[in-house]
């Protein structure tokens, strides 16, 4: 099933590694480094026009991406679940 990340952009709920608050998780240097990595690798994917909310970190097939979404953890986690109910 599908993820609705925002914007026009949905991915593999399998491909879904984590769902991160940007507010929350860019305190650790450890967060910021990686995601500067990931941004000059081209792995970053910008897919809001709005202040970013979270970032969603994906793997497919080896290769991973990283989603910058206006649309909060908690709706995105909710989302999530209720995939995985179905």
């Amino acid at each position: 099933m599908y993820i609705h990340l925002g914007q026009e952009t949905v991915v593999w709920s399998k491909d879904v590694i984590g769902i991160f608050d940007l507010d929350t998780s860019t305190v650790s240097k450890h967060t910021r480094n990686f995601l500067s990595k990931a941004e000059k690798s081209g792995e970053v994917i910008n897919i809001t026009y709005e202040l970013p909310k979270s970032f969603i970190l994906c793997n497919n097939s080896g290769k991973n991406r990283v989603y910058i979404s206006q649309i909060s953890t908690s709706t995105l986690q909710r989302r999530a679940d209720y995939i995985s109910n179905l």
